[in-house]
């Protein structure tokens, strides 16, 4: 099939399967034009590899593993490889998970300032130390 009907059969774009050739997910045969042309068997082909990218790998990652998961043969470093996938997503969460309690607390902070109309408090003492004005000219370049 060429690229406009395998790119409507999976919902994928043109130039979404001509970079899924660049980073060898896919491969197409050339016809003596130079148009692509491509097995039936790109059609699920074309799935796994979204569900890869939805799962968050990289194409690197995808290139490495889509053997293995196309011809369906498990294997243990294949595991191995999803299991390290799935503990860097686990740290990536908890990095985001740490993030948004930060963000919940400034959020907090700030409805309070607006609901007391206090000013914010700086996080650390010294943030809150003036200024003299001989410090800021031995700090100017």
């Amino acid at each position: 099939m060429r690229i406009g009907e395998l790119a409507r059969r999976t919902g994928v774009t043109t130039r979404a399967l001509r970079y899924y050739e660049e980073q060898h997910l896919l491969t197409a045969e050339r016809s003596a034009s130079g148009q692509r042309h491509y097995a039936e068997s790109a059609v699920d082909r074309i799935r796994v590899i979204r569900e890869l990218y939805a799962a968050g790998l990289s194409s690197k990652t995808i290139a490495e593993l889509t053997p293995s998961v196309i011809d369906g043969k498990a294997t243990p470093r294949l595991l191995r490889r999803l299991a390290a996938e799935r503990d860097h997503l686990d740290r990536h969460i908890a990095d985001l998970a740490r993030t948004r309690d930060r963000l919940d607390a400034v959020i907090a902070g700030a409805s309070s300032t607006l609901d007391t109309g206090t000013p914010c408090r700086a996080a650390h003492p010294e943030d809150r130390a003036p200024v003299s004005p001989r410090a800021q000219r031995d700090d100017a370049p």
